[in-house]
């Protein structure tokens, strides 16, 4: 069986790895860039690299487009334009799904499938050199296969996802892009707003950036997403995130309506039912926006005390990801915040820290 990846970052190579290795399974990485090729190498994410997009799809069994969404259509277009092999499968890891279906359909060729997906899964890492086989694990692996694809490919392309770990999920195209609009791209166009309105007070008033740490920091983190990246994916998904906003808007509205009113009722009914489903939400399980594993720890204030936390977990092979003193504490549960890549890392440092007699917050 061959596997083509077209696209080897974080997410390519952290498929590549999950699937190299496994038996029967051949891994082919495709990039345009010679120092790409050598890297993919190097790191171990496939087992041959290629400059030459035909070579890579050449009899391959399973076709994986990892690049980024507003660069999909190119790929599909030239690759329905090779000689596929019949049965092969084609499949994206784009964040909207609609558009791409699509543009697919318009393109079909003679037993060619194309299935989208969508990895529900990151890192705040981003390249080859932060591909990891734990990417997916209990990550939600979304589906997408439109009704003209047999049920036989369907379930090909869903036993090779198994070597991820990922639970797979199936759901419509349309449904997908509405959900994912919901809860991730919207937060960024929130976040993204949010900053700049800052921002923009800032510009007349310092006071606003200083102590605009701790919680308004956390709350806003997704503002720092790759602008080119989301530019694509915010135009990809228009048509879902231009009424989403008018929803929005119109929440925005009912709490001016509150405050004008005065309506302390109503703002604690509001808050409630925030309250409510937000303890209704999952914990621990890898969504649309990549979770952090923080701890918060409150400290003595004396010198060396910061340098003695991370030369324990250093001692004790724990790997700290970042290390932050939080200047401003409001709504934020002590002065010093260790983050982990790891939900296990994260586990075991707050397990020592507390032996070693800290107040430890997750």
């Amino acid at each position: 069986m061959k596997v083509a990846i077209f696209g080897v970052g974080l997410i390519g190579g952290s498929l590549g790895l999950c699937l190299k290795g496994k038996p029967g399974i051949t891994v082919v990485g495709h990039s345009h860039r010679p120092g790409s090729l050598n890297r993919m190498i190097e790191r171990g994410v496939v087992d041959a690299a290629t400059l030459s997009m035909e070579e890579a799809a050449a009899d391959a069994d399973f076709i994986f487009l990892c690049v980024p969404v507003g660069n999909l259509e190119e790929y599909l277009e030239k690759l329905y334009a090779l000689p596929l092999k019949p049965g092969c499968i084609i499949t994206d890891v784009g964040s909207t799904k609609a558009s791409v279906m699509e543009r697919a359909r318009s393109l079909s060729a003679s037993g060619v499938y194309f299935i989208g997906g969508h990895p529900m899964a990151g890192s705040e890492r981003s390249g080859v050199d932060a591909a990891s086989t734990l990417l997916f694990e209990n990550a939600y692996y979304v589906l997408t296969p439109s009704p003209d694809v047999p049920e036989e490919a369907y379930l090909r392309l869903e036993r090779l996802l198994a070597h991820t770990r990922a639970q797979i999920v199936r759901v419509d195209a349309v449904m997908h892009d509405r959900i994912v609009g919901a809860i991730s791209h919207l937060p960024h166009i929130i976040a993204v707003a949010l900053v700049n309105q800052v921002c923009d007070y800032n510009a007349d008033n310092g006071l606003y950036r200083t102590l605009a740490a701790g919680g308004f920091r956390d709350i806003t983190r997704i503002a720092s997403s790759d602008p080119l990246i989301w530019r694509d994916i915010l135009l990809s998904n228009q048509e879902v995130l231009l009424s989403l906003l008018r929803d929005w808007n119109e929440e925005i509205a009912g709490f001016i309506r509150l405050l004008e009113a005065q309506d302390g009722d109503g703002i604690k009914q509001a808050f409630e039912k925030a309250n409510q489903f937000r303890g209704e939400l999952p914990e621990r399980r890898k969504g649309a926006i990549t979770s952090l594993f923080d701890l918060h720890i409150d400290v003595p204030d004396h010198p060396g005390i910061i340098g003695q936390i991370a030369t324990q977990l250093g001692v004790n092979q724990i790997n700290l990801s970042n290390m932050q003193i939080i200047e401003s504490r409001e709504d934020v549960p002590g002065v010093l915040r260790l983050s982990f890549r790891q939900e296990a890392e994260m586990e075991r440092a707050k397990d020592h820290l507390l032996t070693l007699g800290y107040t430890v917050y997750v």
